[in-house]
């Protein structure tokens, strides 16, 4: 990509979370490593989130979410474009279209399966020819799930030479507090899901993401509230699942089914051992049931909109932020019965401090480590960053992949 002034484009640098990048961008390429702008539809605002954070010589770019023109000279000038525009459903078509149209690269924050889908399947062949590079879930959800698989199975086949067939994983701890732009995300694919059944039984397909011709057939497991012995605890479902093992699956699928035609995975929420870790288990099934059948009735979704959810723009306080944290469990077994383990952490509340870092250094990873050869078409963070992603978060994004002892 000769010709290009910049390295990355922020697009939505004034979103809640574009802010948050904007100034982890300053604070960690300051030494010129990487040369970067940032982009909106509001050169005002642009302006604002400049003054604030003390830019310097950081270019600002005007581009609305539908003008194609505007975006094209945005991608013209730049190896990488990192969106932050949700919800990508309502927002997200164009660029993606424009990336894909003049071979630039891309990655973002999204969770909406449907969306990824509908991406795959209009510009995927499109991205091969380009040579662009399209890597979605670049964030909480799903690089820490789909890392960390990655880094299960390397240490796997590092110690037993196979891989798991069978991964578990558990959110030990998670502590930080959503934005309006997750919720709007979310609010957004429970309409569409609402009006649409065939979309509805796409959303129950765990290899939706994964291409036509896929081999997978194995049952994946709907996890409930129970008591898990393997890992000694109660469990409850984990909201970000439904993204998470689409993107594993994906990944073991564009890796050559590296995990085994028959892999499961599943992820899960840990509450602890005795009644308190029951009651907890038993309270996070029941509220996540009744968010989901709340949001998919119109009275009741508007009235949550109105007055309880955090709106666009709003989300966790810096502080917040600051004190967020999240701890992954990865518990493997391989055909032949032998257990292995990795833990994943994050030192930032999950959706927003760590996830800034993340989708910055994947972008930084796509534009700097990423062999010239590797073709282009839908990735996921796992199959093209995979290992020089790992060690970009744990030397710059307060991220830990560790194995565990029995």
């Amino acid at each position: 990509m000769t010709g290009k002034t910049f390295d990355i484009i922020v697009y939505g640098a004034t979103s809640f979370v574009g802010q948050i990048i904007t100034r982890y961008m300053h604070e960690q390429f300051a030494d010129g490593s990487i040369s970067w702008a940032i982009a909106g539809r509001s050169l005002s605002k642009l302006q604002q989130v400049s003054d604030e954070i003390g830019l310097s010589g950081v270019e600002m770019l005007v581009a609305d979410a539908s003008d194609e023109a505007a975006l094209k000279a945005i991608c013209d000038r730049t190896k990488v474009v990192m969106s932050t525009v949700g919800p990508y459903a309502l927002y997200g078509d164009t660029l993606v279209k424009t990336c894909v149209s003049t071979g630039t690269h891309y990655c973002d924050l999204t969770g909406e399966p449907q969306w990824i889908r509908k991406m795959q399947l209009q510009h995927e062949a499109a991205a091969k020819k380009s040579g662009a590079r399209i890597v979605h879930c670049c964030g909480f959800d799903s690089i820490p799930s789909d890392l960390g698989v990655h880094f299960l199975q390397s240490l796997a086949m590092e110690k037993f030479g196979k891989t798991c067939d069978r991964i578990n994983m558990r959110v030990v701890k998670m502590k930080g507090g959503a934005s309006g732009g997750t919720i709007a995300s979310m609010i957004n694919m429970v309409k569409e899901a609402s009006a649409d059944a065939e979309l509805r039984r796409e959303l129950k397909d765990p290899y939706s993401l994964c291409p036509p011709d896929h081999p997978f057939s194995a049952r994946q497991r709907e996890v409930k509230m129970e008591y898990d012995g393997e890992f000694g605890g109660w469990i409850a479902p984990f909201i970000m699942a439904a993204i998470n093992t689409r993107v594993v699956h994906r990944s073991n699928a564009s890796s050559g089914n590296s995990y085994g035609t028959q892999f499961l995975y599943e992820e899960a929420m840990a509450t602890g051992d005795g009644s308190r870790g029951k009651r907890a288990a038993r309270l996070t099934s029941i509220g996540m049931g009744a968010m989901m059948v709340a949001m998919a009735l119109p009275p009741v979704r508007w009235v949550l909109e109105k007055t309880v959810l955090p709106k666009p723009g709003e989300g966790p306080s810096p502080t917040e932020q600051m004190e967020g944290k999240f701890d992954l469990v990865f518990l493997g077994t391989t055909p032949d019965g032998e257990k292995i383990s990795c833990r994943v952490t994050g030192d930032r509340d999950p959706g927003y401090g760590s996830t800034a870092k993340m989708l910055s250094q994947a972008a930084a990873c796509l534009a700097k480590d990423v062999p010239a050869d590797a073709p282009g078409g839908f990735w996921t963070p796992a199959t093209l960053l995979g290992d020089a992603l790992i060690e970009r978060l744990r030397a710059h994004s307060g991220l830990t992949f560790e194995a565990l002892s029995d």
